[in-house]
């Protein structure tokens, strides 16, 4: 460059990116309502207790049950355990009494968030009741879904660990459900099968009620096969009675093919339907 020419203006700085490190998130003790719209005055609700509420609602913001809660016609509202927990930590669990692998919620931390869950619920357990979700609960049915969709909601204890401090349990008078005879790593996925369940059987969620009377359990029998078009696919024909529009011989077929299937498959349940029935007379 030389010495008689202009000297170009100084290039401005660019003021250093500053750091923000990680973002902190405050806990909140207060129930979140998921996909919250207008909610239909009495609605049913269902709240769940967990670790995990990022968890919610899964697969039921999907299809119909997504579809009824954006519309009002029922709410999910998740309660975060963690915010309850004790120290610096906020530790939710602690050693087994009397020794033994793994952790126990603790009973204290839980009655906490259960408070908070009730707040605003009816104490009749009927109208609402609060289930511990656990292997060793009863079996949830089909009776059972249909029992809470006729209540004004539901609270759901999402186990962890080795489960939840008995005292808990017994002096809040929880009811013990169970999904199945396996083991998973929480409740939370049983919660939302169960939640399920129970909110298509709600009236309006499903459009058409005849649906829930002609499936499975809706009797205590399995539900007879189903075919739909095409007529014939690979060789494979729809059973000729379904097509023939006499509706006596298709509920006819329909019924010997369910009491066929409940017998082969699920013995327990023909048993139990058989002695349902009435005694014939002779």
């Amino acid at each position: 460059m030389n010495s008689d020419d202009p000297v170009p203006p100084a290039e401005p700085k660019t003021p250093p990116m500053k750091s923000h490190g990680r973002l902190t998130i405050s806990a909140s003790l207060q129930p979140r309502d998921l996909m919250a719209r207008q909610r239909v005055k009495g609605a049913w609700a269902a709240r769940i207790i967990t670790l995990f509420p990022e968890a919610f609602p899964g697969t039921l913001g999907l299809s119909l049950t997504g579809k009824a809660l954006d519309m009002g016609l029922w709410a999910l509202e998740t309660i975060d355990l963690r915010p309850f927990g004790l120290g610096k930590h906020r530790n939710v669990d602690d050693t087994p009494a009397g020794g033994g692998a793994g952790m126990v919620l603790r009973a204290d931390v839980v009655a906490a968030a259960l408070d908070q869950a009730q707040r605003g619920a009816p104490p009749d357990r009927a109208r609402w009741p609060i289930v511990f979700l656990t292997p060793r609960g009863a079996p949830f049915t089909q009776a059972r879904a249909q029992a809470w969709a006729e209540a004004d909601g539901l609270t759901l204890l999402c186990g962890r660990f080795e489960g939840v401090d008995q005292r808990v349990i017994d002096a809040y008078g929880i009811e013990e459900v169970s999904l199945g005879d396996f083991v998973m790593t929480g409740g939370e996925i049983a919660a939302q099968a169960m939640i399920d369940a129970t909110v298509r059987l709600i009236p309006g969620v499903l459009g058409n009620h005849d649906s829930t009377v002609e499936e499975s359990f809706s009797d205590g029998l399995l539900e007879h096969p189903q075919f739909t078009k095409p007529p014939v696919w690979e060789g494979r024909e729809v059973p000729p009675v379904l097509l023939s529009g006499n509706h006596a011989e298709i509920a006819k077929w329909r019924r010997a093919q369910s009491h066929a299937l409940t017998a082969t498959r699920r013995p327990d349940l023909w048993a139990a339907w058989q002695a349902r029935q009435p005694v014939k007379k002779r």
